[in-house]
C-alpha cells in the first residue's frame, strides 16, 4: 500500500520540476478557457431566446389586435420555438452546433419551416467546439502521455534508474505514487474550472458527478495504457521518443482516425435524405395544389382529417380553410421522406455508439453530451417538440376555420403557447 509519506516525497519531486509545473499550468488554463468560453455561449443562448419570447408575444399581440378573420390570424402570427441549454451544456455543446435550437413557427407547412434551417457551424461536428468535452476527449490522452510516456524511461536515460530500484523499498510503490501524483495533478487543473462553472451554472450534482466519474474514468485508461506501454517498450530498450511515438500513434487511431473513417462509412452505409429534398417536395405539393382541383386537395386532407368532411363546401373561389388544407397536403406528402431523414438519424447515432465502444475518446465525448442534453437525441426531443406545438396550432385555428363564419377576436385569446417538453 502506498504511504502518505511517498505520495507527499513525489509532490516535492513534482514541484521541482518546473516543466512539469508549467505544462500544468497551461492545462489549467485550456480549462478555464473553455468552461469560460462555454458559460459566455451558454449565456449568450439563453439571453437570446429571452430576447426572442420577449418580442415574439408584443409582435403576436400586435399582430392579432388588428386581424379581421381567422385565415389571416394564423398567417400573419408567429411563434418561437426555443430548445433552452441545460445547465451542463457549458461544458459540451455538442448537437447544439449541428442542429437548430429555435424555429420562428407559423401555421404553414412545416417541414419546409423545420428543415430551412442551417446549422450554424456544421464543420464542428466532425471533433467539436473548443469546450470541456473536446478537452477531455480529444486532448486529455496527449496531456498524459506527455506526461508519463518517460516515467521509467526518462531516468534511465537521466541515469537514474539503477540507483532509484536499488534505494526503493518497493519497486512499484515508488512508481505508482509517481504515476498517481502526476494523474491527480492533471485532473485537479482540469476539474477545478470545471465544478467552478457547474457550481455557477447551478447544474444539478448527480449530473455533474457523473460527468466527473466519465472525465476521471477516460483518464484512468489511458494512465493504464500509458504506463503499460511505457514499462513493455522500456523493457525492450525503447528511448522516450519512440515510447511517446507509439503512444501517440494509438491516440491518433483512437480519436481522430477511427471516428472520422468510421462515421465516413456510417454515412455512406445509411441512406439518408437531405432537409433540402424535403422542402422541395413539400413546396411543390403546396405549390401546385393552386393548379389542381379542390377535390384533389380535400380527397388528400380527408384522408388524415375526416372529421371534417361535412364543413368543406367553399361560396368562393377561396377559402382560408381550403388553403391550410393544402398546406396539410404539403406536409402529408413529405411525411414519409421526413420520417425516413429522422430515422436515418437515429441509425447512425445508433451505429456512431456501437463505433464509440472500441474509441474511448469517442464513448467519453458520447457520455457527456448525454449528461448535457445535447446529443443527437435531446435534438431530435426539440424538433418533436416543435411537431406537437405546430400540431396543436392546426387543432386551434381548423375548428374556426371550418365552423366559424364570423370573426371574433376573443376566440384568440387561448391560442397555442409554446412550451419546451423537457426540462434541464
Amino acid at each position: 500500500m502506498v504511504l502518505f509519506s511517498d505520495l507527499y516525497r513525489e509532490m516535492r519531486f513534482l514541484a521541482k520540476q518546473r516543466y512539469i509545473v508549467f505544462f500544468l499550468l497551461a492545462v489549467f488554463l485550456l480549462s478555464v478557457f473553455s468552461v469560460w468560453s462555454g458559460v459566455v455561449e451558454t449565456h449568450q443562448q439563453q439571453s437570446t431566446i429571452e430576447r426572442l419570447i420577449e418580442k415574439d408575444t408584443v409582435d403576436r399581440e400586435s399582430v392579432l389586435a388588428s386581424q379581421v378573420d381567422f385565415g389571416d390570424a394564423a398567417y400573419y402570427s408567429f411563434h418561437v420555438t426555443y430548445d433552452e441549454p441545460s445547465s451542463l451544456a457549458f461544458a459540451a455543446m455538442g448537437q447544439r452546433d449541428v442542429y437548430p435550437w429555435k424555429h420562428r413557427i407559423r401555421m404553414l407547412a412545416l417541414e419546409g419551416q423545420i428543415h430551412e434551417t442551417d446549422a450554424e457551424n456544421p464543420e464542428l461536428s466532425l471533433l467539436g467546439r473548443f469546450d470541456f468535452a473536446f478537452i477531455v476527449s480529444v486532448l486529455l490522452p496527449i496531456f498524459v502521455i506527455l506526461l508519463l510516456h518517460d516515467l521509467r524511461s526518462g531516468e534511465r536515460e537521466a541515469g537514474r534508474y539503477d540507483l532509484l530500484i536499488v534505494t526503493a523499498k518497493n519497486q512499484r510503490k515508488l512508481w505508482f505514487a509517481r504515476a498517481f501524483v502526476l494523474s491527480a495533478s492533471l485532473a485537479m487543473v482540469m476539474l477545478v474550472p470545471f465544478i467552478v462553472g457547474a457550481v455557477l451554472m447551478q447544474a444539478p450534482i448527480l449530473k455533474t458527478g457523473l460527468m466527473v466519474l466519465v472525465m476521471l474514468g477516460h483518464l484512468l485508461f489511458w494512465v493504464v495504457v500509458t504506463m503499460v506501454v511505457g514499462r513493455i517498450m522500456l523493457a525492450r530498450g525503447q528511448s522516450s521518443p519512440r515510447i511517446a511515438s507509439v503512444l501517440l500513434a494509438g491516440w491518433l487511431v483512437l480519436t481522430v482516425i477511427l471516428p472520422v473513417v468510421g462515421e465516413t462509412v456510417i454515412n455512406q452505409s445509411i441512406e439518408s435524405p437531405n432537409g433540402g429534398e424535403i422542402v422541395l417536395l413539400q413546396r411543390e405539393a403546396v405549390n401546385g395544389a393552386w393548379d389542381k382541383p379542390y377535390s384533389a386537395t380535400w380527397e388528400q386532407f380527408l384522408v388524415t382529417h375526416p372529421e371534417w368532411e361535412q364543413y368543406t363546401t367553399m361560396e368562393s373561389s377561396f377559402h382560408w380553410k381550403w388553403y391550410y388544407a393544402f398546406q396539410q397536403v404539403g406536409d402529408q406528402q413529405a411525411a414519409e421522406l421526413s420520417q425516413a431523414y429522422r430515422d436515418s438519424i437515429v441509425k447512425k447515432d445508433d451505429a456512431s455508439g456501437i463505433l464509440s465502444l472500441i474509441s474511448p475518446p469517442m464513448l467519453t465525448q458520447r457520455l457527456m453530451l448525454s449528461l448535457a442534453d445535447t446529443d443527437v437525441e435531446a435534438s431530435l426531443a426539440y424538433e418533436q417538440s416543435v411537431r406537437d406545438f405546430h400540431g396543436s396550432l392546426r387543432e386551434f385555428f381548423y375548428p374556426l376555420l371550418f365552423k366559424k363564419d364570423d370573426f371574433n377576436s376573443q376566440e384568440l385569446v387561448n391560442i397555442p403557447t409554446y412550451s419546451p417538453n423537457r426540462t434541464h
